[in-house]
Order: C-alpha cells, then structure tokens, then sequence
C-alpha cells in the first residue's frame, strides 16, 4: 500500500524527492501520513479539497481488497508555528 500512495503523491508535486510517507499502526487500522514539500501542498489537496479526497479513496478501496483498513492523512507544516 506504501508504495501506491507513494507513486501517486510523486506524479501530483513538482518535487517528488521530498515526499515522505509514514506508518503508524492502530487498533483496527493504519495511519498513513503523506508529507510532501510546502510549495505542493496544494497540488495534492486540489480545489476543494477533491485532489485528496480522491487519493484516500483509491487507498481505501485497494486496501479494503487487501482486507486491511487505513487512513490517509496529509500533513501540513505551514501551518506549524516557527520555533523562537
């Protein structure tokens, strides 16, 4: 499943050396957090948010045939505050 999500997050930015994704494991599912450069944040996003929303989709369902559960989260560090 990483390296699905991987594939299509490096055809959607600009600077795909940057991509990182990361696995953390829960009780019924796995968290998946896709953090891309902060200039492409937007390109995976996409207006309205249906870029992202379209991403998770696919995940889930190959998932969902692999008989697994996961979420897909994108994490955004502009919003993160500057350190002192």
């Amino acid at each position: 499943m990483k390296d699905l999500i991987v594939f299509l997050a490096k055809a959607l930015v600009d600077k795909p050396d940057v991509v990182e994704l990361t696995v953390t494991a829960a009780a019924d599912h796995a968290l998946y957090e896709l953090k891309v450069a902060p200039d492409d944040v937007g390109k995976v996003i996409g207006r309205d948010g249906r870029t992202i929303n379209a991403l998770r989709t696919v995940v889930q369902h190959a998932a969902q045939k692999k008989g697994e559960k996961i979420r897909l989260e994108l994490v955004d560090d502009r919003r993160a505050p500057a350190a002192p």
